[in-house]
């Protein structure tokens, strides 16, 4: 089978085994993997001394066969992967055996795939292939940080930096259904457009004062995840006594602030990765009743990863990158 690899410090297309299910597994026909900034940074972590290992976290496809005691599908269901290995009921943090599929783990981009049968849920009927494929990483970090975490009302208003992200489509998509207020920020002109166009209510360049913008607002939760770009300046937007959740940090990791002014805020900060099967299952509930769509920004083949791969790291892409298996 043609799978994309990182193998002794080289990315590339590969002609790798077709793996078999075991008892508890399933193998599944991959129609579509979506592509992450965490596939950006594994080759890296990696170095180059390692034998060939799949990428992709996201993806969706056809149960091809099932192993022994496999009971909860069968073949020819259509099925979303759920990258978030191992980590079944919602919890304050994940358990101590939990990994993001695509390292150490083989991952999505390839044409067949072995997963345990715990880690597929079916594929909601109103989806697209490729919105189906992209769906799982994003949406529900996304999700994870807004509800569980970041307890959004009705009602209530959150600001979320970098409208572009494939967790920011989503977040906006989240917080509208369920009656909040959004505010977002960009480099970029078009993506704020864009993000109008998914209903945010208050769109602001990254160049312009926030605070001074903002000023008749009252933001009640941000959800950050560009990291030591902008934290300080969103912290600076937030109400006192409000809610930050991060759940990344796509620029540097560590950031200095003010402890003194942050205590006297009263402010609450949350840290946030990923999410359990029991909040994807919710993430699925709540596409299908308001029936929503994840945005897909273009699709690629398998054998133009490395364009795609470029394109996501400039950072051009409002949603998410599809990759058709």
């Amino acid at each position: 089978m043609k799978a994309f690899v990182h193998e002794y410090g080289e990315l590339k297309v590969k002609d790798m085994e077709t793996p078999t299910a075991g008892e508890g597994q399933v193998l599944v026909a991959l129609k579509v993997a979506g592509l992450n900034r965490r596939d950006l940074y594994i080759p890296n972590r990696r170095g180059e001394d390692k034998e060939a290992l799949i990428l992709g976290s996201d993806g969706a496809g056809i149960i091809e066969s099932i192993g022994e005691g496999v009971q909860n599908v069968k073949e020819g269901d259509e099925v979303i992967i759920n990258p978030g290995l191992r980590w079944y009921e919602n919890s304050d943090a994940p358990p101590a055996e939990f990994d993001i599929l695509g390292m150490p783990d083989h991952g999505t981009f390839a044409e067949k795939m072995v997963i345990s049968s715990e880690q597929v849920e079916q594929k909601p009927s109103h989806l697209s292939w490729e919105e189906a494929g992209v769906l799982a990483l994003s949406a529900l970090t996304g999700y994870r940080a807004l509800f569980t975490k970041g307890q959004i009302k009705e009602g209530e208003t959150v600001f979320i930096p970098g409208a572009g992200s494939g967790v920011s489509t989503y977040l906006i998509s989240f917080a509208k259904n369920v009656g909040a207020r959004v505010i977002v920020t960009s480099r970029s002109e078009e993506k704020l457009e864009k993000a109008k166009s998914l209903g945010a209510d208050v769109v602001l360049l990254d160049s312009e004062d926030w605070v001074k913008q903002l000023e008749n607002e009252t933001v009640d939760l941000v959800i950050d995840s560009v990291g030591r770009a902008t934290f300080k300046r969103s912290l600076d937007v937030l109400k006192k006594g409000g809610r930050m959740v991060i759940f990344g940090a796509t620029t540097e990791d560590t950031i200095d602030f003010d402890l003194r002014s942050f205590f006297y805020g009263q402010y609450q900060l949350f840290g946030s990765t990923m999410g359990s099967r029991q909040e994807l299952r919710a993430l699925l509930d709540h596409m299908k009743n308001f029936n929503m769509h994840p945005i897909v920004d273009k699709t690629f083949a398998i054998d133009n990863m490395q364009e795609a791969f470029e394109y996501l790291e400039v950072n051009k892409q409002f949603g998410k990158i599809a990759i058709n298996l």
